[in-house]
């Protein structure tokens, strides 16, 4: 992957060097009241130049130089400035309107900067600083004569800062840019040529209600409106169609006209259920041709059209997990092998059931979005998957394909890729499951492409992540937390030290530079045990090993995951041992009376507890497989334990002092 952004770089390189600098033309930061009318204005020398590969970030500044830090960015993709080679991002509520809308209140009065970089959005997460690399224009400003963000100047290598109320008008001013690359204050000139030349178009904005998203059946209005009134009947046709989605998929008029005189016409398009789950599918679109002196500011708008039809699967999502619906389809005598063994012999055993050349296959990593959509499908809603971490569905539709990750999803390497260093062989467009590579356990480049740990999730919560270590660093988002996906990324991280030569699962928190390594060995441990393997888990398993014909054994068996790693290094393993029976009999907790803490024994199943005041209120739920350690944080007094497994239910009374 980095030798092809590499490429890419140098790619875009070029692209800068023989088409000259895109600028920032002029900048309205400060505005009355509420910041609701601010603006940022670029220019290309050549009208009609597309923007595609650049970004626009804001840095904030201060005069100490203690934030130099982004604070957002923009994608300019699919941007394309006007003949007068002028593009507007603005406020909604500037006028003429822009091709790109900023919410309000967004760009920082100073000192602070604008800038614009070859790269994405991505490559500037908030609070990245603000440096010099691919830099290609960069305006530092304020709006004061005594606050100039110095730091800022000399990281972005700009020499000049410009005040905004250098006229004391700084409501009422702009920062433009002149001909000679100087900037100076005057009167908005937002869309149009500083110096008043050019060509002054009549924008068309397409609105929609509505506004992203509809399903099938429902109707949309979708609204085109000038910035001023139309002096003659204004004609113009509009396009939905977008890859599967066609004139089959709607009716409506798509002809339009705005009559002389308005400013505004709209049209009513009824979407329409084709009673076939073919999956959620994006409308685009798109105006035709207009005259010469019109200007489309929004065009090319993706409209979700979800899918009506779906169906369901008989199990539960990660969220709400059930248990014992799915059964692994491991042949018979798959883990015979494992038998009797421990240490170092049972660990070899397995890495020679899970990566026999013989018999296990590599696919691409082009192959893996595909294995994700019916691997990590949403039980409730086969339009959808579901992310991990997040714990929540997401429309397959939604793929990352371009170079924004906000509302995407994309593929998490829960062995992350800068820790197992895989390389780039795999790195190859979809195949199909008929088309493989014979992988060993010296093939490290097949980790890339390995489904086993790879997983669906939301993108801004992939760039979170990181390479982050599990518990010591990464313990899932923070603004909503959640934790049935902690069993299942053990489990992961355990089969990626069998499959591969090379890796390990090691306790604290491994430099990121050290290849190979993983933690948190004593929380992936725990993990494994707090969050059990559920039937989700276990579907997944079932169907990449149609793909790959290996399996995750410590989700067929989570017990070996401690005669592997964890207590019960060194004794024998035997497949008895990990029996799902529950001896209601055999059950229990201690200590009894408790403080914060009890222990539950006696359960070697996959089981859950729901603890209930004397009122009846549920006061406490987890799942958990085997001897169990647990802490309730519970109010002094006398509650009810319920503790089932196996379609058993047992209840014991507990005194928490």
């Amino acid at each position: 992957m980095m030798f092809k952004k590499l490429l890419l770089l140098l790619a875009l390189t070029s692209f800068s060097v023989s088409n000259a600098q895109i600028v920032i033309n002029e900048l309205d930061a400060n505005t009355p009241s509420t910041d609701v009318k601010e603006f940022i204005e670029l220019k290309t020398p050549a009208p009609f130049t597309a923007l595609d590969g650049y970004v626009l970030v804001l840095f904030n500044g201060s005069s100490s130089g203690l934030t130099d830090i982004s604070y957002y960015a923009v994608d300019l993709d699919g941007l394309i400035t006007d003949g007068n080679g002028n593009i507007l991002l603005a406020n909604g509520l500037v006028s003429p309107s822009g091709s790109f809308t900023i919410p309000d209140g967004m760009v920082q009065n100073g000192p602070d900067a604008a800038a614009i970089y070859l790269g994405n959005a991505d490559d500037f997460p908030i609070n990245t600083p603000a440096t010099t690399t691919n830099l290609i224009n960069a305006l530092v400003y304020s709006n004061s004569a005594t606050t100039t963000a110095t730091a800022l100047m000399t990281a972005l290598n700009v020499t000049v800062s410009y005040n905004e109320n250098a006229n004391a008008h700084a409501d009422t001013e702009s920062i433009q840019r002149k001909a000679d690359g100087t900037y100076e204050v005057k009167a908005p000139t937002p869309r149009v040529n500083n110096d008043g030349s050019g060509i002054i178009y009549n924008g068309i904005t397409t609105t929609f209600s509505p506004a992203t998203t509809i399903s099938e059946g429902q109707s949309i209005t979708i609204t085109f409106t000038t910035d001023i009134a139309v002096t003659s009947d204004l004609n113009f046709s509009v396009a939905l169609n977008n890859a599967s989605f066609n004139s089959s998929d709607f009716t409506g008029n798509l002809n339009i006209t705005i009559p002389s005189g308005t400013s505004t016409a709209s049209t009513v398009i009824q979407l329409l259920n084709d009673g076939v789950n073919d999956g959620d599918e994006e409308m685009k679109v798109t105006i035709g041709t207009v005259p010469s002196t019109y200007i489309i500011l929004n065009n090319n708008n993706i409209i979700r059209v979800v899918d009506i039809n779906f169906f369901t699967l008989p199990f539960g999502t990660p969220a709400n997990p059930t248990y014992g619906n799915v059964s692994s389809t491991a042949p018979a005598g798959y883990y015979d092998s494992l038998e009797g063994k421990s240490g170092a012999t049972l660990k070899q055993a397995i890495q020679d059931i899970i990566a026999n050349p013989s018999v296990v296959r590599a696919h691409t990593y082009g192959d893996i979005i595909n294995i994700l959509k019916t691997a990590d499908q949403n039980p409730l809603n086969s339009n959808q998957v579901w992310l991990i971490y997040t714990e929540q569905p997401r429309s397959k539709a939604d793929y990352q394909t371009g170079s924004s990750i906000i509302g995407k999803w994309n593929r998490e390497h829960i062995y992350c890729q800068s820790r197992g260093n895989y390389g780039d062989l795999y790195n190859l467009p979809p195949d199909g499951i008929n088309v493989w590579s014979a992988t060993g356990p010296d093939d490290i480049g097949a980790g890339l492409s390995d489904a086993h740990h790879l997983r669906a999730v939301d993108g801004q919560e992939n760039s979170s992540r990181n390479n982050r270590n599990y518990g010591v660093d990464y313990n899932g988002p923070v603004a909503t937390p959640t934790t049935t996906w902690k069993g299942d990324v053990a489990r992961a991280c355990f089969y990626m030290a069998v499959r591969y030569n090379g890796l390990n699962v090691v306790s604290g928190n491994p430099n990121e530079n050290i290849i190979g390594q993983i933690g948190d060995l004593t929380t992936l441990l725990a993990w494994n045990h707090s969050d059990p393997k559920d039937d989700f888990e276990m579907n997944r398993n079932n169907y990449i090993y149609t793909w790959q014909v290996n399996r995750n054994p410590f989700i067929d068996y989570p017990d070996l995951v401690d005669y592997v790693f964890g207590a019960n290094v060194g004794q024998a393993w035997f497949a008895a041992l990990a029996t799902n029976t529950f001896d209601v009999t055999k059950v229990v907790l201690y200590p009894n009376p408790a403080k914060d803490n009890i222990t539950i024994s006696g359960v070697t199943t996959d089981a859950k507890i729901e603890v209930f005041s004397t009122l009846g209120q549920k006061v406490f739920e987890q799942n958990f497989a085997g001897e169990t350690s647990l802490h309730l944080n519970l109010t002094s007094g006398i509650y009810l334990a319920k503790i089932t497994a196996d379609s058993k239910t047992i209840t014991k009374k507990l005194v928490i002092e």
